[in-house]
């Protein structure tokens, strides 16, 4: 079953994000452009460049995984903290996190531009593999255990960040996954030794 804030993420994001197909001016106000931060002081854009899309295929991928992978943490983190904010809070965050290390690569660059709330999907769904490794993650229909799966973005994304060229923000990507592991260790550090618990014993099945 679904976690309602998750699913208003979810409903909020696609709302704006075809608002903003419709509406270039509203893109162009709402998409992560250092200048406006710098110049401008709009801060908010740190947050609302997470949801719009460049396109629907974007758009559908992002929030898909959100989808599977979210609802489960959301309802670990409400039941670890007792409170339904933590994983709206910890979603906002991310949204920041994720991009800080491109905007101030970028901050003097007027023809830089970034949007899309995959920084974020990154640490739900690293924040999902540590709690289960071993479960199955389908890769373009392909089935893969979540752990490889999170070795091989890494590497990729690493890889692709120092290549550039592809217009793909990968350093945001980067940087989500590890906010992703780093804010759940911090909110209960028993998950990082469930988490090698669970790497020592294998199981390809779940």
């Amino acid at each position: 079953m679904q976690s309602p804030i998750n699913l208003a993420i979810i409903a909020i994001t696609v709302l704006v994000s075809f608002l903003a197909f419709r509406n270039p001016a509203l893109a162009g106000r709402l998409i992560l452009w250092p200048p406006a931060i710098q110049r401008h002081k709009q801060y908010d854009r740190l947050l609302t460049y997470g949801f719009i899309h460049a396109d629907v295929m974007h758009l559908l991928f992002n929030m898909v995984t959100l989808y599977f992978f979210g609802g489960l943490i959301e309802q670990v983190m409400t039941e670890i903290t007792g409170s339904r904010l933590t994983y709206p809070l910890f979603y906002l965050a991310a949204l920041v996190v994720s991009i800080l290390p491109t905007y101030l690569k970028h901050q003097n660059d007027p023809n830089y531009r970034s949007l899309g709330a995959s920084g974020a999907v990154s640490a739900v769904l690293f924040a999902f593999i540590l709690l289960q490794p071993w479960a199955r993650i389908f890769v373009f229909f392909i089935p893969a255990p979540a752990i490889l799966f999170a070795v091989v973005y890494i590497g990729y994304s690493i890889w692709m960040d120092k290549r550039g060229g592809d217009n793909v923000n990968h350093g945001a990507h980067l940087a989500g996954a590890a906010f992703g592991v780093m804010f759940m260790v911090a909110m209960e550090p028993a998950v990082l030794a469930h988490f090698l618990r669970e790497l020592g014993n294998p199981s390809f099945g779940g």
